[in-house]
């Protein structure tokens, strides 16, 4: 007699395809798939009507800025008068979006991209414009990154969460670890398929809208590798806990627990932490002490303010001596002098709000959530860096305004229609995009950990016990 046939192990191929048309019969995952397609589609078409909104914004501030310039230079330029030319001229200025903000618009939704400024105290009109509804900002913008950081999760805990329970109570168990290829290399399998349909669910509405913004290939693949990161953390621990012996039901409350604990509740306390130890106060809190010693240089001798700029800014000392009544060389010099006189608070602001970020960014090496949308936001150039350096594109023009107009105060020189057309221009901060490496690595490590896990919980997966 010939010795019975071992059972042929089917081709990887051919168990992919099976294991695809298996996941497809179940109307639940269909749907379940084709509701993450729509909210990440959703999300990205938000994001990039948010985006070209911004843009239409700004184009249409170039125009007004022509008009307001001929108008001034129509009532202002007849009278030669620099000071009434510096106090109602208004220069926009404007943070335009880079290409990849459509996916996480971050702070632009909190602080304005764009402002007027004039010749005047700098620190109040940076800030004049931070004042907005709290309660309208805390749910925050519905963007690419608020689908993958809250909703992606749900969807793998749901896909995943009876990956094994689910066979262990329809008595399929035992059958399926003593066939070819099961075990583990099952599991791995039918998770694989389902995290890749679920990257790919998020993952083609970005390229659709990448494609739209002409985002550049190293931006696109920061945000690929930061997507799938985040997938792969979220699997690894659904499947750790899917491979216990666990009902279904108490590992779809396991998961749910580990879903708010890591992405709500440590975040916030995180960062209620992080408030109390880096305290900073308020733009607000600049604006106001500025304006304080702005207007209390109205009751101070005009001889001593002088006096006081000049220390500073001798070139301009050999100007003529006061006369009597109001004289508007008088009048910026005190306004310059309060940008002086808070640069020591502006200096600790800002060096708070790094250290801030520093520590959110470190944060997020524990919390992958917090990692996700610190890559994210530094990829799309919305985060405090970015805010940051817009505020520095300001101050720099801000000072060629200053600059531009102290020759026609000093020396008492006439402002004619001709120099209104000579003002300095704004120029925009170039694009800066940069590799969030430190955040890509921390989801990298921690995703890796979670895998090991992974691993190690389904090869421990045996038969039920009778």
């Amino acid at each position: 007699m010939r010795p019975a046939a071992k059972p042929k192990e089917p081709r990887p191929a051919d168990a992919w395809r099976h294991e695809l048309r298996l996941l497809l019969r179940s109307r639940l995952v269909c749907v379940a798939l084709a509701l993450l397609f729509l909210l990440a589609s959703l999300a990205v078409w938000s994001g990039l009507r948010e985006v070209a909104r911004q843009q239409q914004t700004i184009a249409r501030l170039a125009d007004l800025q022509q008009q307001d310039l001929a108008a001034q230079a129509l009532k202002h330029g007849r009278s030669g008068d620099a000071g009434s030319a510096a106090y109602y001229t208004f220069h926009s200025s404007w943070d335009p979006p880079s290409p990849a903000a459509f996916l996480a618009l971050g702070l632009r939704d909190a602080v304005p991209y764009v402002l007027r400024i004039r010749a005047l105290a700098l620190q109040a009109q940076l800030h004049e414009g931070e004042s907005f509804n709290p309660e309208l900002a805390l749910a925050g913008r519905f963007d690419f990154a608020f689908v993958l950081v809250y909703l992606a999760p749900l969807f793998l805990i749901a896909l995943l969460y009876e990956l094994v329970s689910g066979e262990r109570r329809a008595g399929r168990l035992d059958t399926l670890l003593a066939l070819p290829g099961g075990g583990r290399g099952l599991w791995l399998r039918r998770a694989g398929l389902r995290v890749g349909l679920v990257f790919a669910c998020l993952v083609l509405p970005v390229l659709a809208g990448a494609a739209c913004s002409a985002m550049p290939l190293p931006a696109l693949a920061s945000v690929l590798l930061c997507t799938a990161a985040y997938l792969a953390f979220w699997s690894g621990l659904s499947l750790c806990l899917a491979a216990g012996g666990r009902s279904s039901a108490a590992q779809a409350l396991s998961l749910m627990g580990c879903w708010a604990l890591l992405t709500l509740v440590l975040p916030t306390l995180a960062q209620a932490v992080l408030a109390r130890a880096v305290p900073v106060h308020q733009g607000v809190d600049l604006m106001l002490a500025q304006r304080q010693a702005v207007h209390g240089a109205w009751d101070l001798p005009r001889e001593a303010t002088l006096a006081q700029f000049f220390r500073s800014h001798p070139e301009w000392r050999q100007t003529a001596p006061l006369p009597a009544g109001f004289h508007w060389k008088w009048y910026y010099a005190f306004q310059q002098l309060g940008d002086e006189r808070v640069a020591p608070q502006v200096a600790d602001y800002r060096q708070g709000l790094i250290a801030r970020q520093a520590w959110t960014e470190r944060l997020g090496w524990l919390l992958p959530g917090v990692g996700v949308q610190a890559a994210l936001h530094r990829q799309a150039e919305t985060d405090l860096r970015a805010q940051l350096a817009y505020q520095d594109a300001v101050a720099e023009f801000h000072a060629r305004l200053r600059a531009f107009y102290y020759p026609f105060l000093f020396q008492e020189r006439r402002f004619t229609p001709e120099d209104f057309v000579a003002q300095p221009v704004f120029r925009s901060r170039p694009a800066a995009s940069s590799w969030p490496a430190g955040s890509l690595l921390g989801l990298g490590l921690i995703a890796g950990l979670a895998l090991v896990l992974a691993l190690r919980a389904l090869g421990r997966v045996r038969p039920n016990r009778t």
